[in-house]
C-alpha cells in the first residue's frame, strides 16, 4: 500500500471502538508499528508489532512525555472519551447540569486531543504524510441538534469539533502535508452506548468490528484536501 503509515499511536486502545481498530490496523498495516494506550487495564491483545502504553489522559504532564517520547509518527488515532460514569449520565434538562461532571467531560473528550497534537507535533512533523483522527460525535453538531439535553456531552464535542477546525488551519501553514480528521462512528454496541441503545433501531446499531473498518478506510482514503473535515461512518460530511 502506497505511502503506507510506518508509526501510528492509538491512544484509548482499551475502549470497544478503539481496541477494534487496534486490531484492524494490525490486519491492514502487518509492518506498521502500532502504540496503543490503556487508563487502567491493559487488553489482552498481543502482536510482536504492538506496544501497549498506560495513559492517564487527565493528567497533561503524562501526554506530554508520552507525546515527546516519540521521533517520529505517521498517524495519530484518539479514540477515548467519556459519556457517562457510575454516579452520572447524560443529563436530560438544564436541572442535572452537575459542574464537575460537565468538567470532567471537557477534561477527556475536549482537552486531550489539543495536548496530544501539542506533544506530538514535532513526531508529526518529521512525517511525509501525517494524520491526525479523532472521535468525535453526531451530536456535537450545533445545526443538528433537533432533541436538546445531554449538556456536557454535547458542549465537549462540540468544542472538540472547533479544536479540530481550528487545528486544520493552524496546520494548513505549519504542517501543510498534515490530514486532520473528526469522525463520527454512529451508535456502536459497546459499554458507552449501552444504556442508551434500547430506542436505537437494529439496523443503526453497529458492531465495532465493522465501525474499525469503515473510520480506518476513511482515514487511509483522506488527504491534506479533506483536513478540517467533520465525517460519519459511511464519509458523509456533518454540519457543524
Amino acid at each position: 500500500m502506497n505511502n503506507s503509515p510506518k508509526n501510528i499511536v492509538l491512544v484509548g486502545g482499551n475502549g470497544g471502538i478503539g481496541l477494534a481498530m487496534v486490531k484492524r490496523i494490525l490486519r491492514v498495516f502487518p509492518y506498521a508499528c502500532i502504540h496503543a494506550t490503556y487508563h487502567h487495564r491493559c487488553p489482552p491483545l498481543h502482536s510482536p508489532q504492538l506496544t501497549w502504553h498506560q495513559l492517564d489522559l487527565s493528567k497533561p504532564h503524562q501526554i506530554d512525555e508520552f507525546g515527546r517520547s516519540f521521533d517520529h509518527l505517521d498517524w495519530l488515532i484518539n479514540c477515548a472519551g467519556v459519556l457517562h460514569t457510575r454516579e452520572q449520565g447524560p443529563e436530560k434538562n438544564v436541572e442535572s447540569i452537575n459542574p464537575h461532571f460537565f468538567m470532567h467531560n471537557i477534561q477527556l473528550n475536549t482537552l486531550p486531543t489539543l495536548l496530544l497534537a501539542q506533544s506530538f507535533f514535532n513526531a508529526l512533523r518529521a512525517s511525509p504524510a501525517p494524520k491526525l483522527a479523532v472521535l468525535s460525535a453526531r451530536v456535537g453538531s450545533i445545526s443538528d441538534n433537533h432533541l436538546g439535553g445531554w449538556y456536557s456531552y454535547r458542549c465537549s464535542k462540540a468544542a472538540l469539533n472547533m479544536a479540530v477546525k481550528t487545528l486544520a488551519i493552524e496546520w494548513q501553514r505549519r504542517l501543510k502535508q498534515a490530514t486532520v480528521l473528526a469522525l463520527h462512528p454512529g451508535t456502536t454496541d459497546t459499554q458507552l452506548s449501552k444504556p442508551f441503545q434500547a430506542n436505537v433501531p437494529t439496523d443503526k446499531l453497529f458492531h465495532v468490528d465493522e465501525v474499525a473498518t469503515d473510520l480506518l478506510a476513511l482515514i487511509i482514503a483522506s488527504t491534506p484536501n479533506d483536513s478540517g473535515s467533520f465525517w460519519d461512518y459511511s464519509g458523509q460530511t456533518i454540519p457543524w
